[in-house]
């Protein structure tokens, strides 16, 4: 079976996107594997189904690279809203449903603004800050991010005891130049990626936290990965978070057919 697709990254985040509004696709863990190996397919971090929705402009399914199903994508779900408009799903102003609920975005013209979940009961384990942003994320601060191990550490952490059985992303974060630097270690990929969107929310919590434990008010935040820089912005009542937006660009690479 012939398949077409296109090609986004998200600040090198990359992802294979499918239209599925008919219904029909349906791919098992081993041709999305496939289709996502970077020597033996297109070469992705993930695979994303546009679906049609009641109630939404269409609904995003998304899968890791090793083929299991995902939680919420940031990137995924910027890129998603572009390949949505492509195909005629929405306009400029769009709302859909992800596997954490419902998403509102805003197509800009230097992007996408997305609607995150709101964050409470983040935790620590020791130094590290613990949170779901609708994918579960760990967050430890280090002095030098560009010289650490991040594949090796992160392994360790994410299939430590206490992580292995749902996993965990695992990001490294340090301050460079007066700006936020970051790395990722993603589980379902199992490996380092360019960027993570939903674990830049992540970092812009944790680093908001650090810096603060208790306050009230509007913040926005600007990190860097090693694929770029996203804005991310929220409302702060002491430890809850609300108003969560991620903004940044979603990037058309190619289209083509994949046989599966």
């Amino acid at each position: 079976m012939t398949l077409p697709f296109e090609k986004f990254h998200g600040t090198g985040n990359d992802f294979i996107l499918m239209d599925n509004t008919s219904g029909k696709i349906s791919l098992t863990v081993e041709q999305i594997t496939l289709l996502c190996h970077r020597r033996f397919g297109i070469g992705a971090d993930g695979l994303i189904l546009i679906q049609k929705k009641e109630g939404v402009d269409f609904e995003m399914i998304y899968f890791n690279a090793d083929g299991g199903k995902g939680t919420m994508c940031g990137n995924g779900g910027r890129c998603a809203v572009i390949y949505a408009q492509k195909l005629g799903l929405c306009g400029n102003e769009v709302r859909f449903l992800a596997a954490d609920g419902i998403h509102e975005a805003t197509v800009t013209g230097n992007g996408v603004k997305l609607s995150m979940s709101n964050v409470s009961g983040v935790t620590k384990s020791g130094d590290a800050f613990v949170l779901n942003t609708g994918s579960p994320h760990y967050v430890t601060f280090v002095d030098d991010v560009e010289s650490i191990d991040v594949v090796s550490l992160g392994k360790g952490i994410r299939n430590s005891p206490e992580y292995k059985v749902e996993g965990i992303n695992v990001n490294f974060v340090a301050m460079k130049n007066g700006q936020l630097q970051m790395r990722t270690y993603e589980r379902g990929v199992e490996d380092e990626t360019l960027s993570c969107g939903t674990g830049t929310v992540a970092v812009a919590i944790a680093a908001s936290l650090l810096s603060n434990p208790y306050a009230e008010g509007s913040e926005e935040w600007l990190i860097g990965a090693p694929g770029g820089k996203l804005s991310i912005s929220f409302y702060r009542r002491n430890q809850d978070f609300s108003g969560v937006f991620l903004h940044g660009p979603a990037t058309f690479v190619f289209s083509g057919e994949a046989m599966v």
